[in-house]
């Protein structure tokens, strides 16, 4: 089955927009290169190993099937948009709090 790499690149774009994450920020978490999110970003169709999507599933906090899934065509459901987005900020927040700590 041919999968949908448009979809994939839209949902990585629109969840690294809500999360005002960088691409190297992701990649990073994902530990992918940033060469292979970039072509992944870009819809370049080519077969990807699922643990590297189920990888930046999770560094965009969804379930680890969660680009598997949309890549074969299903858009699974992430709950509410509002409580989505009031969870990312949350979690944006603690990323923060735990570098000031850090300094």
């Amino acid at each position: 089955m041919q999968k949908d790499w448009d979809a994939v690149a839209s949902a990585i774009n629109t969840r690294m927009a809500e999360l005002g994450m960088t691409q190297a920020k992701l990649a990073a978490k994902a530990r992918v290169s940033t060469a292979a999110l970039r072509e992944i970003q870009h819809a370049v169709p080519k077969d990807r190993n699922p643990r590297t999507l189920a990888a930046i599933s999770e560094a965009l906090r969804r379930p680890p099937l969660w680009l598997e899934e949309v890549a074969g065509g299903d858009s699974p459901e992430v709950g509410d948009d509002r409580v989505s987005q009031l969870a990312a900020e949350v979690a944006a927040l603690r990323e923060r709090v735990e570098r000031l700590e850090g300094r």
